[in-house]
Formats: C-alpha cells, sequence, structure tokens
C-alpha cells in the first residue's frame, strides 16, 4: 500500500491502486519501458513530462511544494502503482514532484497512448481514471500544486483569479498579507514584477503581478499555442453541458474535436449550487460535480481543449471549412463549427452596479462565494430555478438571504419542490413586488441595497454586503457579424424550420455551421435539453462531413 501522509479515507484504495500483473500486461502494449536512477526527477511542477508512469520496482516519492516552496509529501509509490493525475491526461504540466528515491524501473504511457487505454481496456481504464480525478480533487482540497495567490481576502483581483480557477477545477493557494507576515514578506520580494496590487507565484517560479486570466492560464500550461496547420473534423464553441456533450459524442465516434471556451468549462449550469431534476441525480448534484466529469470525460476521448480561448470572428476559409480567428490572433480550422457559446448573464440596469461587481456582486454561488457570505444578509434577484437553488444554498452555509422578484410570489417561474424547500427554511425572506434600483457602499464593497415596491413606488434600504443577480442571460452572438448566420430580433440564432430557408433541425443559415443549447432561438433552457442537441447534432455532423469527402 502506498505510504501516505494525507488523511486517510475510505477511497485511498482507489486513489492509489495497486495493479495486479494481469493490469500491467494490459498496460504493456500502450507504453515504453523506462529505468530511473535514484534522484532522478520522472515530474516537476509546473513542467511537462511524460504522461503516466507505471511503477515495476523501486520507489517514487510524491511531493507538493507549500506557500514557501518546500517540499510536502504527498504519498510514496512503489510496484504495481501508478505516478499521475489528471494533467497527464492531456499533457498539461504536472502539479507534483515526481522523484525517484532508488532505482526505479517503469512503463510510461504518452497522454495519446493513456486515453488509447482507457478506451481500449474499459475495466482497467475505469479504475485509472477514478484514481486521476480523486488525486486531483485531493490537490483541489489542500490547494497543492496550484500557484499561491498574494493579497487582501476579499481584493477582487483575489476573488477574480480564485473564482477563475475553481470553475476550471485547478488548485490554488491564497495568503493574506495583513494576516500573514510570511506574505507580506513575499508580497515585496525584489524578484516580483514592479507595480502594486495581487502577486501571483506560479509552479514553475515565474512570478506574476495582477495577471489577467489568460496570462495565468498561460503561465500555468492550461491552455497551449493551437497548431496552425491542423484541421479539426469539428470546432465547438462553447463548453457548457451543449458544448461539452457534442465533443463527447463526437470524439468518442472518432472526429478531431477542438472546444474553445472564453472562461471556463460548464457554463451557466456549472455555476448551479444543486441541480436536483437532472436525470439519474435522485439525490442531486453541483452544476461544477456534473461539468467536471464532462469535462474530464471528453478529455479522455482527445479533445483538445482552448480554455481560456475568445473566439472574435468567424469566416468560410478559402480552401473550404471554416476559420476562427482567436482574440490573442490565433486561428483555429475546421471542417464543421458547433456553436454552443450560451449567453451571458443578465445585468441590473442601474448606474451603480459596476462599481460593486468585483467584490460584492456575484452571478453564480459557489463555495467560494459562500465562503465569503457565511454568516451574513445578502440580497439575491430572481425567481427562477437557478435562484431558488443559489438562496437554498445560501442559507445552508449560514447567510441571511432576501429574495426579490417582481411579481407576487415564486411558483409561476419555480418548481414546487424548490418552491417548497425555500418556505421551509427560517433564513430566506421572499421580497415580493420589489426590484433593487441603487446600490450605496465604499470602495467596491457593498453596504446597503435600495429597492422600490413595484406597486407603490415607496423606496427603501437593506443593509447586505454581498448582491447576487439569477435573471436570466443575453445570447453572445457579436463575434458572428458578418459571418452569414442569421439571428432573430433579439440576438438569437435562428436554425432549421425558423429559417427562410429550412435547414436541418439544428443547422444554421451557413453551410456546415450549427448552433445548439441556449444560444440557439427556440431552445429549452435545461441541462438536459442542452445535453441532447449536443448528441442529436452529432448525427448531422457525420452527415455533412461525409458529403464534404465526396463533394472534394
Amino acid at each position: 500500500m502506498a505510504d501516505s501522509i494525507a488523511h486517510a479515507d475510505a477511497r485511498d484504495h482507489q486513489r492509489f491502486p495497486v495493479l495486479e500483473a494481469r493490469d500491467i500486461e494490459q498496460a504493456r502494449r500502450f507504453s515504453e519501458p523506462r529505468r530511473y536512477a535514484a534522484g532522478e526527477a520522472l515530474a516537476r511542477a509546473g513542467e511537462r513530462g511524460h504522461g503516466l508512469t507505471i511503477v515495476l520496482s523501486g520507489q517514487v516519492v510524491i511531493t507538493r511544494r507549500d506557500e514557501t516552496g518546500h517540499p510536502q509529501l504527498v504519498v510514496r509509490q512503489g510496484a504495481g502503482q501508478f505516478v499521475g493525475e489528471l494533467a497527464q491526461l492531456s499533457g498539461r504540466p504536472a502539479l507534483v514532484d515526481a522523484v525517484a528515491e532508488d532505482e526505479v524501473e517503469a512503463l510510461t504511457l504518452s497522454p495519446e497512448r493513456l486515453r488509447a487505454l482507457l478506451v481500449a481496456e474499459a475495466d482497467l481504464g475505469e479504475r485509472i481514471m477514478r484514481a486521476l480525478i480523486l488525486r486531483r480533487v485531493g490537490l483541489l482540497e489542500s490547494g497543492g500544486g496550484g500557484p499561491v495567490i498574494i493579497g487582501a481576502a476579499g481584493d477582487p483581483d483575489v476573488l477574480r483569479l480564485e473564482g477563475f480557477l475553481a470553475r476550471n477545477g485547478h488548485p490554488r493557494q491564497s495568503l493574506d498579507p495583513q494576516t500573514d507576515a510570511g506574505a507580506a514578506a513575499l508580497l515585496h520580494r525584489p524578484d516580483a514584477p514592479a507595480g502594486g496590487g495581487v502577486l501571483v507565484l506560479c509552479p514553475d517560479g515565474e512570478i506574476l503581478r495582477n495577471p489577467t486570466e489568460g496570462e495565468l492560464a498561460r503561465c500555468l500550461g492550461m491552455v497551449a499555442p493551437l497548431d496552425p496547420d491542423r484541421i479539426f473534423d469539428v470546432v465547438v464553441v462553447g463548453a457548457g453541458p451543449a458544448g461539452l456533450a457534442t465533443s463527447v459524442y463526437a470524439a468518442s465516434e472518432g472526429l478531431s474535436v477542438l472546444v474553445v471556451d472564453c472562461r471556463a468549462f460548464g457554463g451557466q449550469a456549472g455555476a448551479s449550487a444543486r441541480i436536483e431534476n437532472y436525470l439519474g441525480f435522485p439525490t442531486g448534484i453541483s452544476g461544477m460535480a456534473l461539468m467536471a466529469r464532462a469535462y474530464n470525460q471528453a478529455q479522455k476521448f482527445g479533445v483538445e481543449m482552448a480554455i481560456p480561448a475568445e473566439i472574435a470572428s468567424l469566416s468560410p476559409h478559402p480552401e473550404g471549412g471554416f476559420a476562427l480567428a482567436l482574440a490573442n490572433a490565433e486561428q483555429a480550422r475546421c471542417r464543421a463549427v458547433v456553436i454552443a457559446a450560451g449567453a451571458r448573464y443578465r445585468r441590473l440596469d442601474i448606474p451603480t452596479l459596476e462599481a460593486f461587481e468585483a467584490a460584492s456582486v456575484h452571478y453564480w454561488a459557489s463555495p467560494l462565494e459562500a465562503r465569503l457570505c457565511a454568516g451574513q444578509e445578502v440580497a439575491l434577484v430572481g425567481g427562477g430555478n437557478s435562484a431558488g437553488q443559489a438562496a437554498v444554498y445560501l442559507a445552508s452555509q449560514g447567510a441571511r438571504v432576501f429574495l426579490f422578484i417582481r411579481g407576487p410570489d415564486l411558483r409561476a417561474s419555480m418548481s414546487s419542490y424548490l418552491v417548497d424547500r425555500l418556505g421551509a427554511l427560517d433564513n430566506v425572506t421572499l421580497m415580493p413586488h420589489a426590484e433593487i434600483c441603487d446600490l450605496k457602499g465604499q470602495a467596491g464593497r457593498l453596504e446597503q441595497v435600495i429597492w422600490r415596491d413595484v406597486r407603490t413606488g415607496a423606496v427603501a434600504a437593506l443593509a447586505v454586503g454581498h448582491l447576487f443577480l439569477f435573471i436570466g442571460a443575453e445570447p453572445k452572438t457579436e463575434w458572428l457579424a458578418g459571418s452569414g448566420i442569421e439571428l432573430d430580433a433579439k440576438g438569437f440564432i435562428r436554425t432549421g424550420a425558423d429559417l427562410d430557408t429550412p435547414r436541418t433541425l439544428l443547422e444554421t443559415s451557413l453551410d456546415g455551421a450549427f448552433a445548439i443549447g441556449d444560444i440557439r432561438c427556440g431552445s429549452v433552457k435545461r441541462v438536459a435539453a442542452a445535453v441532447g442537441e449536443g448528441a442529436q447534432v452529432v448525427a448531422t455532423l457525420h452527415v455533412r462531413l461525409a458529403a464534404a469527402r465526396v463533394g472534394g
């Protein structure tokens, strides 16, 4: 068994399994033999490695670096065990250090061969995949292997970076220089970039000063440069439930797939605190957990991910297919494109909103937000299921929630099980016939919401520190200007029978371009419907690609 310093639990045998002789023989045809001398590194945090390593003899020490850069023992692994976690599935930089304690004989599986094994050897592949996921969960819980974010707790840029990494399933640690002397010293280290604000220490030793999400992602190796000469069978724009469903089904059927998303996988579904009416999960599941499973499943089948990366425009390529220009000046080429870009969150139309958006206004309710407002009073606007789920979750974390709706009650817009649950919570107060018309506070910190009774016009103030907005979304289609894709009056993409010249159900007015999920005119705004469209469009993709090959 592994000599683990981590807290033991019932899943340790799944996190660090010992492969039997027949398992190793199955893996041999996907691997290459390799020897490591004592003290030689199998993997270094922040560096791309060889993929998964199965230890045949010897011992490997796995360590993670703490916030000061010192190694902390994670586990020792010996004969029959394998070294790696989810990063090795897609060839991304390692999150931990792995060093041979003595001479080690091993089998190495490149990311491509590892994915082939997962598909070809179902039983062995399931055990390996489960272990990789559980190891990532352990790193997320400890913060091990991720960057160290140094800045004041509640600082807008700290929250921005923490939220970005959390929604992308990447571990991180945060230190507050106001309460941690070591963090204060790190903030002013001589090799740090000039300027003020948040400092980020990356695992490879690079130091960033208040980076953008894209800059941080590139430093961590979360996104790699695209191959300008590669032509994908399909590019999927958007990594929500619709886009991930398309990628899983298309890649599992042999198509080459690139998924592009400007922020994180999961879309709006990934921000849901709990989904209780999705088929197959009678006890419910968090949106992040559901979408993380889909994201990992897509990588298992070899889907290439470009997250975060923003599409600037779509146009036909002179040699056939499409060219998608990215905001960073890169280009992706494909034979077909599936647009699943979803929608952006609607904002309150009040002039003071922007001043509080960085630290006090939220469009999702994750553990990060729950930690910020635990034990506090918060306002939440919205009458749909997402709003109800968020209110239940925040209330369960100790917050008192004031739920604002313009109508008289919730039953016209919210599932009855959520209405009943909210009604049973003594720390949720319904505010009917009410709208928020102003925000008050200092230095980006919310102190009061000003609200109006829509029947009488009477205005009142409510002291809260955080505001949650779940008031719907608008389509993200500005980048389609000039592409030839028809939109309806509200900016949603018209498909199938909604077009003047009818096409197949999910096809747009542009040959070879399809639209699915919330961005499509007339779509059903449900996770299950989005997943269904994502699966359905793949059949049409096969027909389109086959016709293109014959025509070419």
